[in-house]
């Protein structure tokens, strides 16, 4: 056998890595499976890189967004799906919204199936990494008056493939309370599975805190405790993690802002630290009005989220609806490229971006 030959074997060997969900001593999916890796997720130049400023947020058009409001964005790992939170069917479901690549549009969101929808309330979509695995919050829920939910599915291409919604067990991650607004975090290098969420420990709009719980090795979930670092006396809800685990994006209503409820950003050193003191994401991504829900792409680059903000974008495009949908973009200094993907200009065709009466 050749040496190169021997080469190319032992690189295949030693890279795959096969993604699939945990479960519990009755057969029931809880989550997705972390595998050990010689090899973090991240590579050393992303754990060491440094981001230039936001852009202008960007409407994501008439195709994304209806004249109705939509919400609670989440962004697959590859970039070409989409899931939101939309009213546009006369109650608040989740959809779907495909492109071809990144530099292509937004396809017409699609109604995922009534595995994932009811007549209830679905709100707060999040994907895991390898597509399989669908979180999100339904009211009412059998624990409390919002709970969170989980969906599994063999095929990460198939929009139909969802099986049935089950939630997660009360008494652990669900409550009493409301819990609602699921990310969950795969630390491949520490091989765990987190789950931040928000859940309204006291009544009113500002009761809601952080909360995070970790699937155990048994494939159960611990029981969910409040972060208090990112906790404020003031509503903290919807969060979004880079994928190194070193950064964090809260929708929080906490003073310091610009409007009802900013965008706030969180680092840590590593994993295995405690988050500081988050800060306001400033005037470029926060508006005067309701921003909120961000979902960072795997990238880093892209940062997607609603707004209820009424005046135009950076191309003057007005708002669509009661929420719109936007994505700012950043680029990582010392990059060979001067520039970001720009999606901005590239994946919202100009027919989308006209005002809907």
């Amino acid at each position: 056998m050749r040496p190169i030959f021997r080469i190319f074997l032992f690189v295949i060997a030693t890279t795959v890595v096969a993604d699939c969900a945990d479960y519990r001593s009755d057969g029931s999916p809880t989550g997705p499976r972390v595998h050990a890796s010689n090899q973090p997720d991240a590579s050393r130049k992303d754990e060491e890189s440094k981001w230039g400023p936001w852009s202008a947020p960007i409407n994501l058009g008439a195709v994304v967004n209806s004249a109705d409001s939509d919400s609670h964005p989440a962004i697959s790992k590859n970039g070409l799906s989409l899931y939101i939170s939309s009213h546009r069917g006369g109650n608040f479901d989740i959809w779907v919204s495909h492109r071809l690549g990144v530099d292509q549009p937004w396809q017409t969101p699609v109604r995922l199936g009534d595995a994932i929808n009811t007549a209830a309330v679905e709100l707060a979509p999040n994907l895991s990494l390898d597509g399989r695995t669908l979180y999100f919050h339904r009211n009412p829920g059998p624990c409390g008056a919002a709970d969170i939910f989980v969906s599994h599915r063999q095929n990460p291409d198939d929009d139909s493939g969802w099986e049935t919604a089950t939630a997660l067990p009360c008494g652990t991650v669900n409550s009493a309370l409301p819990d609602a607004g699921p990310t969950i975090f795969e630390d491949h290098p520490h091989q765990t599975t987190v789950l931040y969420f928000t859940r309204q420990v006291t009544p009113g709009p500002s009761g809601f805190d952080i909360f995070v719980d970790t699937l155990q090795s048994d494939g159960s979930w611990g029981v969910a405790s409040v972060v208090p670092e990112l906790t404020s006396p003031l509503r903290d809800t919807r969060t979004t993690i880079s994928r190194d685990g070193k950064e964090m994006f809260i929708s929080s209503g906490r003073t310091g802002g610009f409007g009802s409820e900013d965008i706030w950003i969180s680092t840590r050193a590593s994993t295995t630290e405690v988050w500081g003191t988050p800060v306001n994401a400033g005037p470029i991504i926060n508006s005067t009005a309701f921003d909120g829900a961000p979902a960072l792409s795997f990238d880093g680059r892209s940062l997607y989220f609603f707004s209820e903000r009424t005046g135009p974008d950076a191309n003057g495009v007005m708002p669509f609806g009661l929420r719109d949908l936007y994505v700012s973009t950043r680029a990582r200094l010392g990059d060979d490229a001067a520039e970001a993907p720009d999606e901005l200009r590239t994946s919202i065709p100009k027919s989308s971006l006209t005002h809907r009466p």
